[in-house]
């Protein structure tokens, strides 16, 4: 890998960061799951700079790539409403009862 942190910062969208980090990637499966991915993409991220903020460049960069092929592949093997990435896959409607919530006598 030999591009720098600055040149990372400046990427905006999920085919970006895949060649930046040079992962091979289907397209159509970014472009289904381009926005799952970037969200756990960015979550990942933040866990890496919260634990260990010392990081020189190349080890955050090698710490980055691997969390962008944890999030690639993440989606490859669930779905994203298993995930539940988004804050709608959480919230619960209001005025519904769900099946699982009625118990049976």
């Amino acid at each position: 890998m030999s591009g720098t942190l600055a040149e990372f910062n400046q990427l905006v969208n999920a085919e970006e960061y895949l060649e930046f980090f040079a992962l091979p990637y289907d397209i159509q499966f970014v472009n289904v799951n381009r926005l799952h991915i970037l969200q756990k993409f960015s979550s990942l991220i933040k866990a890496i700079d919260s634990q260990s903020p010392d990081l020189n460049e190349s080890e955050k960069l090698e710490r980055y790539r691997a969390a962008l092929q944890q999030a690639y592949d993440t989606f490859t093997t669930s779905s994203p409403l298993d995930e539940k990435l988004f804050k709608v896959f959480n919230d619960k409607p209001q005025g519904v009862v769900l099946l699982s919530e009625i118990g049976s006598d």
